[in-house]
């Protein structure tokens, strides 16, 4: 046999390999994708109709959950234990402060690299780089813009109300005059002082350091967080809603109400300090409380055709698990624990401030140490 002849054997034996190579590589990947699918059906435990009673179980419990979680703060602000500047008030807001930080990183991050690493997915590209890191990264730089100019929208919105206030407390100073019998004209001032006297001190607060009042913060903080919590409970309810495994549903119940008490305590305690009307304050409390059984309600409705371990599925969850992840990261650390704990508002004895640390602490764990069942 010629060099010719000799290499073009070796030229076919190396085309064999390489294509018995890619086919145990792609029956190996279709094998860990079945392996995948199987795990995420229960391995077994496969009952719709268990499923289905678990799933209305769930929609009432987190729905209790919510309602009970966000309206506390908004309906006992003005009792005196659950005011927003009471010791209980704030250990209970640094509570929901750590579970909303466990939230972001132990739980929506874990989730989205678990999606964009499946073996269901290609490896490139979403094997060759950190796309949950980096979308989440991302997400927090967005958010913090997003937190910028909000902030900067209703500064200036607060100022304009205050000069419009200002403007017509000052036209309601008026001068008449009063004629009296045998006597001269006297000139009577008629001044609304209590008006003009807020609107003055309306200006001294916007003029004196150029500080955002703290309720005018907390409108922005409410709504960018209810934002962060509502975009990562739809994606929690349809992974609920699809799920055709009572096993892998019923510890999910527990833990989902738990996590929606404390995320609707800390977002009704934000509502409760933006000093919103109560028509606003409704509509985004009873928005917070629906979404997540909403998410259930139309996951059971797609289950039976919907493929959660699809490629496209897959990509979706993993790319909403990663913003809701880095919005919640940013809120949870910025908004919430540096607001409280390094802004100044952190006032009271020292066992209260210890009490507000050991609360963000517990909270944290608590919802960390969820990841074990959920």
């Amino acid at each position: 046999m010629g060099l010719a002849g000799a290499a073009a054997v070796r030229w076919r034996f190396g085309q064999f390999l390489r294509e018995s190579n890619g086919l145990m590589v792609a029956s190996l990947s279709a094998t860990s994708c079945a392996e995948e699918v199987a795990k995420a059906e229960g391995e077994g435990c496969r009952d719709d109709a268990a499923a289905l009673r678990l799933k209305a179980v769930a929609m009432a419990t987190i729905l209790v959950a919510g309602v009970v979680g966000v309206g506390l703060p908004l309906v006992g602000r003005k009792r005196r234990a659950l005011r927003t500047d009471s010791a209980a008030f704030v250990a209970a807001k640094a509570f929901a402060a750590g579970v909303i930080l466990a939230t972001g990183f132990v739980h929506m991050l874990h989730d989205a690299e678990h999606a964009l690493s499946s073996p269901c997915l290609p490896a490139v590209p979403w094997r060759r780089f950190p796309f949950p890191g980096f979308v989440a990264m991302a997400a927090a730089l967005a958010t913090l813009v997003l937190d910028f100019l909000a902030t900067r929208f209703y500064e200036h919105k607060h100022r304009a109300e205050a000069a419009a206030l200002a403007a017509s407390s000052a036209s309601d100073d008026e001068i008449t005059v009063v004629t009296v019998a045998h006597t001269e004209p006297l000139l009577q001032a008629h001044s609304h002082s209590h008006h003009h006297g807020h609107g003055n001190e309306l200006i001294q607060q916007e003029n004196g350091e150029g500080e955002v009042p703290a309720h005018v913060r907390s409108i922005v903080v409410s709504q960018i967080l209810e934002m962060g919590i509502v975009s990562h409970s739809v994606i929690i309810g349809l992974s609920l809603g699809v799920s055709r495994s009572p096993c892998t549903i019923r510890p999910l119940v527990a833990a989902l109400a738990f996590h929606q008490f404390f995320e609707g305590f800390a977002l009704g305690g934000c509502i409760a300090q933006a000093q919103l009307k109560a028509l606003s304050a409704a509509v985004m409390a009873s928005f917070f409380a629906i979404t997540t059984p909403a998410g259930i309600a139309a996951g059971a409705g797609v289950a039976s055709f919907y493929n959660a371990n699809s490629p496209r599925a897959l990509v979706v969850e993993g790319i909403l698990d990663s913003v809701s992840a880095g919005i919640l990261i940013y809120m949870s650390l910025v908004d919430l624990i540096a607001a409280d704990f390094l802004g100044g508002r952190m006032t009271g004895t020292t066992r209260q401030q210890v009490t507000a640390y050991v609360a963000l602490f517990l909270g944290a764990l608590s919802m960390s140490s969820l990841a074990i069942w959920a």
